[in-house]
């Protein structure tokens, strides 16, 4: 019985493989269909619209990098936060403490993601250093991410219950992770974390969209003023 059972699942798992290939050609073949028909005007225009689409893609990346995107930076003091946050739509801070070791593990992967998602500011900023801030933003347990959109903080991803409650999860993971919350350009799939290349027994909670106050708005982080 247990076979038939997996032959069955078999079948219908190559049944739906076959229909996604089925209507991806079938998408493919109308795309190449549109581009036959086409006469030399229409393709030229079309040739326009891709060049002014990339010209405008490498003008943003050029803004961003002359934002401090493209890299992992320490931001000196609190009273730089601010600035930090408002000349970039969206940030992610990492509040550390340098005799937490943990933080030194999220040093790595933000570095790295840093690099991949510059549509992104990653900053870091040392609680030591920052009282005001760590106190206005409820911040209790080090590390903690905070997620800026718009001058606001969206979310937060603390410690690393989020992250399948390990020191071994993946960049992939905490980039997943990020994706949740938008403060990223996220390509995978949000519905659930790469946990292939996670040990068994990571364990990952439901991620919703919160602040550590508890409460449904947004902390305001674009102003000193409260």
């Amino acid at each position: 019985m247990a076979s038939q059972s997996m032959e069955i699942m078999a079948k219908a798992l190559e049944q739906q493989v076959l229909q996604s290939a089925r209507m991806v050609e079938e998408q493919l073949d109308k795309e190449l269909g549109k581009l036959e028909r086409m006469d030399d005007d229409e393709m030229e225009k079309l040739k326009e619209r891709r060049m002014e689409a990339l010209k405008k893609s490498q003008k943003q990346k050029q803004e961003w990098l002359s934002k401090g995107h493209g890299e992992y930076k320490e931001i000196p003091s609190e009273k730089d936060f601010f600035p930090e946050v408002k000349e970039s739509n969206r940030v992610v801070c990492h509040f550390y403490r340098d005799s937490t070791f943990r933080c030194k593990i999220l040093d790595k992967h933000l570095g790295i993601l840093a690099k991949k998602h510059l549509e992104t500011k990653f900053i870091k900023l040392n609680v030591e250093k920052a009282p005001f801030l760590t106190e206005r933003l409820r911040i209790k347990v080090i590390p903690t991410l905070a997620l800026v959109k718009d001058g606001k903080t969206k979310d937060y991803v603390v410690g690393f219950t989020d992250l399948g409650n390990t020191d071994e999860f993946s960049t992939e993971v905490l980039e997943w992770r990020l994706g949740c919350s938008d403060v990223i350009n996220y390509s995978g799939n949000l519905m659930e974390p790469p946990t292939l290349t996670q040990k068994s027994g990571s364990k990952f909670t439901k991620v919703e969209k919160k602040t550590i106050r508890g409460r449904g708005h947004d902390s305001d982080s674009g102003s000193e003023d409260d």
